[in-house]
């Protein structure tokens, strides 16, 4: 096989898009299509698919924001105006999320860690099908996907675990480059 000079680009440049620098429009079904095909092409040992997707999109975000807000009020009635507008923005602007959920089961040889690490490889790919795309991602995790009632209000069945919301939509704007990883600091080789 040989190199693929534009893959390689891409993986050592790609950065998220923060919500807030998502705008319309958002992937049309085709695309959302291929970058769902695309999210689930993951190692998945036993080919066990531990994991499921919730899209949210249209009205919905903002319904599920409203939602949200909901909750945190009843949880915490202190919180101001302010911070319940945060809440109601959390699907917002980004045109549509992805929520994966991790979905593990009972196998013989393969242990639930392994079917949690397939489904943080299916929001990452989601990312990736989204930017192969022209679009821009990015992947999140927030209070609702460990508070119990709001991962159920958002989808999520007994023994079902949010492991992500992917925001997809097009960038407002490209972010700078990120420091890269000091791989002195990080890698070592093992030795007998």
């Amino acid at each position: 096989m040989s190199k693929n000079v534009e893959l390689i680009k891409y993986l050592t440049t790609r950065r998220s898009v923060p919500l807030p620098f998502l705008e319309e429009p958002g992937p049309g079904k085709e695309d959302l299509d291929l970058i769902l095909s695309i999210g689930t092409r993951v190692p998945d040992h036993a080919k066990l698919c531990p994991w499921r997707l919730i899209v949210i999109k249209g009205d919905a975000r903002g319904q599920a924001g409203e939602k949200l807000a909901q909750i945190a009020k009843a949880h915490n009635p202190e919180l101001s105006e302010k911070e319940l507008e945060v809440e109601r923005m959390q699907f917002l602007p980004a045109p549509l999320t992805i929520g994966v959920l991790s979905v593990p089961v009972e196998h013989e040889k393969v242990v639930e860690l392994e079917q949690v690490l397939s489904a943080g490889n299916v929001a990452l790919n989601l990312v990736h099908g989204a930017n192969a795309l022209g679009f821009a991602a990015h992947w999140v995790t927030r209070w609702f996907a460990y508070d119990p009632e709001a991962s159920t209000m958002l989808g999520a069945k007994g023994g079902e675990q949010f492991v992500a919301f992917v925001h997809i939509g097009t960038p407002k704007m490209r972010l700078e480059d990120k420091p890269k990883a000091d791989l002195n600091k990080l890698v070592s080789n093992w030795e007998a």
